[in-house]
């Protein structure tokens, strides 16, 4: 098992977010994440790099452990924070720097990899994305779907055990989803393991080993992407299911 997360709590002042959540995943899986807005999807996708740090609870990725009862060591943290990558829904792209320093940023500073390869490790990433010709150019000259795909990539480069995705389409017109969504299925058919908070259903069904639904900050349902779209157990996930289905 790669990825164990087991009785999750997070709070914002008053706000209870997360109410003991437990997590499990397997190495060369994918898992989606579904719910509503404001069920806990993104904080629960957060804490699994320490974006956000719940309470209570524990968290294991790729035998690294913390507990969040405890107050956690700069170790502890960055063992925690090296097992994966997060790719925003805002790209969230260095704008002074081109797409090729973009994806080359993390090897070089953070892991210390000589630039000449983390340069030749970067292009090959860029060309299985679709973006080789654009390596020089900066952010603002690419379309939105083009600097999420660069997203991605600099993601990849950092070769992490996790790769999690935040709502990686939720900010892109329509016609650039199934770019970005192509190179993710790409991903997952190359054995990544994953975490995607999505509302993108029938990419759900694709790619996804299995599916929960978050409400309420519990996980109210869980299963194969036949389980719980096709023959859904609780109400509130039929309801939900219906909505995000007649908007598409």
């Amino acid at each position: 098992m790669l990825l164990q997360a087991m009785d999750i709590h997070k709070s914002f002042g008053e706000s209870r977010i997360l109410k003991g959540v437990d997590l499990t995943l397997d190495e060369g899986k994918v898992l989606v994440i579904i719910g509503p807005s404001g069920s806990g999807k993104t904080t629960l996708l957060r804490s699994l790099n320490l974006l956000e740090l719940p309470e209570q609870g524990t968290l294991e990725i790729n035998g690294k452990h913390v507990d969040f009862s405890k107050r956690l060591s700069k170790k502890e943290t960055r063992d925690i924070r090296n097992q994966s990558a997060m790719v925003f829904q805002s790209h969230n792209l260095f704008p002074h720097k081109t797409v090729l320093e973009n994806v080359i940023e993390g090897p070089v500073i953070v892991q210390k990899i000589p630039k000449d390869r983390a340069i030749d490790e970067a292009r090959e990433i860029l060309d299985q994305v679709g973006l080789i010709d654009y390596q020089n150019q900066y952010p603002f000259q690419l379309s939105g779907g083009q600097q999420q795909r660069v997203g991605i990539a600099r993601a990849v480069a950092l070769k992490p055990k996790l790769l999690l995705f935040d709502e990686p389409t939720s900010a892109l017109d329509p016609e650039l989803v199934s770019d970005v969504l192509k190179v993710m299925k790409d991903l997952a058919t190359k054995g990544w393991t994953m975490v995607i908070v999505t509302h993108e259903l029938k990419f759900a069904q694709e790619v996804a080993d299995k599916v929960i639904f978050v409400d309420q900050g519990v996980i109210s349902e869980e299963g194969t992407p036949d389980q719980l779209f096709q023959h859904p157990q609780h109400e509130r996930t039929r309801r939900f299911l219906s909505r995000i289905l007649q908007r598409t």
